[in-house]
């Protein structure tokens, strides 16, 4: 089965190339196996040029069996032309946006987005001549109102992190391609299993797939999926930059994946039925999740996702940090973490985590306050999930 060694050769030459080969070929797993490998080895030129030709694995910065399933995998999952797995969520935003810019672009951003993809556009993009403006992409006419000549992208996220506000993307997607831009949709938090902006005129979608798609909380990675004409530009740059995510990384995402459907549905029933209890508590000042009848995008929300508004949801608290450690120390289903998507219920507080280098006044001006909680659900008991925080509130605010 493994005999790959020449008895005309010394040990130390053999110990190489002993079971390094299988005999037979190993087709058709039951499971996507690990392609660990960081070359592919090719028979003579002729086999080099024709994986050449086809797409073919030789060198894994280029190419991985694992990382080529999970792009496949993505590219029906936001019904996308192509895609590229990354090596974190955050690769594949910077790759996508850096890959369709130039010196003397404009970028026109909404303005509430996770925090790091703003610093990509003021610390990163900036130094390269590219502009940025942010509006609130809630708002049409602001949109409509700041392109200009030289605007090549407009960027936003499905919901937004962390106030989890709900753009009109066919609308938006009409003004980019009305100013010959294109527009990039961030989708982490519903993930194509809910919602395909790709399919409501988005060019490219760019995910965190450490977070929903995986859902286990135990692999960083990225992806991002559109039309190819945008994607092969962001696949040149990434061999180059060697943004790709690693064989085993691919591989958890794959097995992620396959039971998107059923967690991402269980995570955001759950979430409406926190939203719809935080509503009603005399202790929580506001509540963002669309899939309350007076969240300010509900009507858009029924319209783009259906019945299932994600699983993503903030809280508004009293500003009084004794009290929200208190609210946090008494939850047993909930707990911090600086990720979400994951299984079980954490939360994070944007004023230290993703938002942490605003100082308060900016925060403040985008709708962030020091009593902000964002919430991811998980996939537990309704029920119990429901009582769990009722209780913490109680327990913090009620004394």
């Amino acid at each position: 089965m493994f005999k790959d060694f020449d008895d005309n050769f010394d040990f130390e030459s053999n110990i190489l190339e002993a079971g390094a080969y299988f005999s037979y070929p190993a087709s058709d797993p039951e499971a996507l196996p690990i392609h660990m490998s960081t070359a592919h080895n090719v028979k003579d030129l002729d086999d080099l040029q024709k994986r050449y030709d086809e797409h073919g694995f030789c060198y894994n910065r280029n190419r991985n069996p694992n990382r080529t399933a999970l792009a496949e995998l993505m590219s029906y999952v936001e019904g996308g032309e192509t895609s590229i797995a990354c090596s974190s969520g955050m690769a594949a935003i910077s790759t996508a946006i850096i890959a369709n810019t130039k010196a003397g672009d404009h970028v026109l951003s909404d303005q509430t987005l996770y925090g790091e993809t703003i610093e990509i556009f003021t610390k990163i993009l900036a130094k390269y001549g590219v502009e940025t403006t942010f509006v609130d992409f809630t708002d049409l006419e602001a949109v409509r109102s700041n392109v200009r000549p030289n605007t090549t992208i407009l960027y936003t996220e499905t919901v937004s992190n962390p106030l989890i506000s709900v753009p009109d993307i066919a609308e938006i997607s009409e003004i980019a391609h009305a100013n010959d831009a294109i527009l990039i949709i961030d989708n982490t938090f519903m993930t194509g299993a809910l919602a395909r902006p790709l399919k409501m005129g988005a060019d490219l979608v760019v995910n965190s797939l450490t977070k929903f798609a995986n859902g286990h909380s135990d692999a960083v990675c990225g992806a991002v999926t559109g039309a190819a004409k945008y994607v092969d530009k962001a696949y040149e740059l990434q061999v180059l930059l060697g943004t790709q995510s690693d064989p085993f990384s691919s591989w958890l995402v794959c097995r992620g994946i396959r039971t998107l459907n059923l967690r991402v549905r269980k995570q955001a029933e759950n979430a409406a039925a926190l939203a719809e209890m935080f509503e009603k508590s005399a202790y929580v000042k506001a509540v963002y999740h669309p899939s309350l009848a007076s969240h300010p995008q509900h009507e858009l929300a029924v319209k783009e996702f259906g019945k299932y508004f994600g699983g993503m949801l903030s809280i508004e608290l009293p500003e009084d940090r004794e009290k929200m450690n208190k609210f946090m120390d008494n939850m047993h289903l909930c707990h911090y973490a600086m990720t979400l998507g994951g299984y079980r219920t954490t939360m994070s507080y944007p004023p230290m985590s993703s938002h942490s280098d605003m100082t308060k006044e900016e925060r403040m001006a985008i709708g962030i306050s020091d009593g902000l909680l964002r919430i991811s659900v998980g996939i537990e008991n309704t029920e119990d999930l429901v009582k769990d925080f009722e209780q913490a509130l109680e327990a913090a605010y009620g004394a």
